[in-house]
């Protein structure tokens, strides 16, 4: 039956290709029919060989994808045997800098760069944290470059682990975070894009949590749509509200610098006045501010997808972290040109404060400049969320129907589909501020997972082909720093939240072992790909690298 469900995808797709694309050059359209008998598909659905094709007249536009002499070799555009149906790379230098840049910079430095003042108590030190975690994440994220040019697969920190350490660490990485930590983040995020969307139309009191609610859940509505549709608009959306929230931050500092000009500079002195050294406040504080640069890892999820992915990952990396750091250090300076430490502290929106200051009629900018920013972010947040839960359902870690791909848009719909759920479900139950730090503390062991993965595959792998290869230093480094934010806050305020982040990890091998290790598969659950598998007009793929 699966197999007759497979021959009407397939026809199906040939007849779209040709309908929608006529073969007309376009390379977005058509499948990419790659069988190890060098026979491919062309625009009207007719089987012919590579030689035959290459020698016509009439070269159909989806021959452009037969692997040529050149070109980057880690595209994967080497045959691989029953593998008609894969993500196309579609993310050049600019979307994946967006994404980057985008999906970092969300709601965090316009509503509570407090939380990091409060911890540090200074000003001199909450900086010194704010360029630090700037630092470390260009760090972790060159080392990233190197895992992700060395291993192309989607899926980012679970691609690595199953090459460093085998398939339960890896499992447990796509449990928690497909689970809790990406829909947790997504959540999260669209709260922060529906209080301010809404608070626009309330003047004179809170805005019903209710209204709040739901404004989040048609947020991510809206998102799952744009995602599932076409992986250009989603890019494409993504470009334009990383350039939008870039021109609401100049703005900030355009301010900032005018009022400095002025000789604003008062808040600025006796910057380490009332500074705690404590190592759990610092370590915390360090929490609060990588919640405002997390995302600097999403673009290695979704590599599969990267256009000469050895040259525009590291490109991508170096060009976004800084710029987001760059960002972050002006803003925050220009918040001091215009308010002091307690009023800043005693802000609950420290832009829109900043605004009502500065911008006069125009204050309106800064409530628009957070939805605009945390819409942008989420839109990226969901767009690699997606590719994690593809990733591992493909190896067999998580229902086989989250690794299928939509026949006509090349996007894994059904892995987006159940990330929104989960997300809606987070957004529904009430609220989740007490995830950032469950978030941060989790995320961490895994970041610092990964720098151990780089370092025991230079020692297992010495040979793998690394296009780009950071000093050896780095991964030791974030490695360090790793284990110092996972153990401090324990030492120093040990809570029952940490346990509960432990217990969830270990939770995941009450699944893993009857239904990974041992393969054990409900009779049910056939019935059930099959069923979402036509409703969602999805089939499986494999992965593009042999």
């Amino acid at each position: 039956m699966r197999g007759k469900i497979w021959d009407l995808f397939c026809s199906t797709s040939a007849r779209s290709a040709h309908q929608e694309n006529n073969v007309s050059g376009n390379k977005d359209g058509g499948v990419h029919w790659r069988g190890g008998n060098s026979n491919i598909a062309n625009g009207n659905g007719h089987a012919v060989s590579v030689g035959d094709a290459t020698g016509a007249g009439e070269t159909d536009a989806s021959l452009s994808e037969v692997a040529v002499p050149g070109g980057d070799k880690l595209e994967g555009t080497d045959a691989v045997e029953d593998d008609t149906l894969h993500l196309k790379r579609r993310v050049g230098l600019f979307s994946g800098v967006a994404l980057i840049v985008g999906t970092m910079i969300g709601s965090g430095i316009f509503v509570s760069p407090s939380g990091l003042l409060i911890r540090t108590g200074s000003i001199g030190l909450s900086f010194i944290i704010w360029v630090a975690c700037g630092l470390l994440s260009l760090l972790g994220a060159l080392a990233y470059a190197e895992l992700g040019t060395m291993n192309t697969s989607s899926g980012a920190e679970y691609a690595y682990f199953m090459d460093a350490f085998g398939s339960m660490p890896a499992y447990l990485f796509s449990w928690v975070s497909t689970l809790v930590l990406k829909p947790s983040q997504l959540a999260i995020i669209c709260l922060s894009f529906s209080k301010y969307a809404v608070e626009a139309f309330v003047t004179e009191c809170e805005p019903p949590d209710s209204v709040v609610k739901l404004v989040a859940v048609l947020a991510i509505a809206v998102i799952l749509f744009i995602n599932c549709y076409s992986v250009n608009l989603a890019t494409g959306v993504q470009n334009v509200f990383t350039a939008a929230k870039l021109v609401a931050i100049l703005i900030i500092i355009c301010g900032g610098a005018y009022k400095l000009g002025e000789g604003n500079t008062q808040h600025l002195k006796n910057v380490f006045e009332g500074t705690s050294f404590s190592l759990g406040n610092i370590a915390t504080a360090f929490y609060t501010g990588l919640w405002a640069y997390d995302g600097w890892n999403n673009l290695n999820y979704v590599t599969e997808e990267i256009k000469n992915p050895s040259v525009n990952l590291p490109r991508s990396i170096i060009i976004g972290i800084p710029l987001v750091t760059i960002c972050y250090a002006l803003i925050n300076v220009s918040y001091l040109a215009v308010m002091s430490a307690t009023e800043l502290v005693e802000s609950e929106a420290v832009a829109v404060t900043f605004g009502n200051r500065i911008l006069g009629v125009m204050a309106w900018l800064m409530p628009l400049s957070v939805t605009v920013s945390t819409f942008g972010s989420a839109n990226g947040t969901l767009f690699a969320a997606g590719r994690l839960c593809f990733a591992a359902s493909r190896e067999g870690h998580l229902l086989d129907i989250l690794s299928y791909v939509h026949v006509r848009r090349y996007t894994p719909a059904p892995g987006l589909i159940f990330h929104s759920l989960i997300a809606v479900a987070m957004v529904i139950s009430g609220s989740i501020d007490s995830l950032i730090d469950f978030f941060s503390f989790t995320a961490w062991i895994f970041y610092g997972g990964s720098m151990l993965a780089l370092i025991v595959m230079r020692y297992t792998k010495p040979n793998a082909l690394r296009p780009y290869k950071v000093p050896l230093i780095i991964p030791i480094v974030v490695l360090a720093i790793s284990v110092y934010l996972i153990a401090a806050p324990i030492i120093e305020n040990p809570q029952i939240e940490y346990l509960y982040a432990a217990l969830f990890i270990v939770a995941g091998l009450i699944f893993y072992v009857p239904f990974v290790h041992y393969g054990f598969v409900p009779s049910f659950m056939d019935s059930v790909t099959v069923f979402f598998q036509l409703l969602l007009e999805v089939a499986p793929t494999q992965s593009i690298f042999d």
